[in-house]
């Protein structure tokens, strides 16, 4: 069973979402940021990651990069809801041009979050 590795500072997001992927038969790890997830990537390299851009401690972009750099095979899909300082089409468009496979701009329609994990990890 894939695992997928959920980054993002708001709880709602991750608990909503790690309930329809695991629905949908995936193991799910959760972190509150990209410290933290960065961490259990190492640890124990999940099958996709799913990133927030804005978050605390360190930003999606960051973790991304750091990510990408590290293990470039990681599959990656970022999510973004804009911040303060940038657009959420603007993050997107810088994480994928850091490698991320697929981007989303929140509110995420679940069935597209879920088609796109199955087509970067199968079901």
């Amino acid at each position: 069973m894939p695992t997928i590795l959920i980054i993002d500072d708001n709880p709602d997001i991750r608990e909503l979402y790690g309930r329809v992927l695991r629905h949908a038969g995936y193991t799910v790890i959760e972190a509150p940021d990209g410290k933290v997830g960065t961490k259990l990537y190492r640890d124990n390299p999940s099958d996709l990651i799913v990133t927030d851009i804005v978050m605390p401690e360190k930003e999606g972009i960051e973790t991304i990069r750091e990510l990408r750099r590290d293990y470039p095979d990681a599959k990656i899909i970022a999510i973004s809801g804009g911040g303060q300082a940038m657009a959420s089409s603007t993050c997107l468009l810088l994480a994928e041009r850091l490698g991320a496979q697929r981007t989303f701009m929140k509110p995420v329609k679940i069935a597209d979050l879920i088609q796109a994990v199955r087509e970067l990890v199968g079901s």
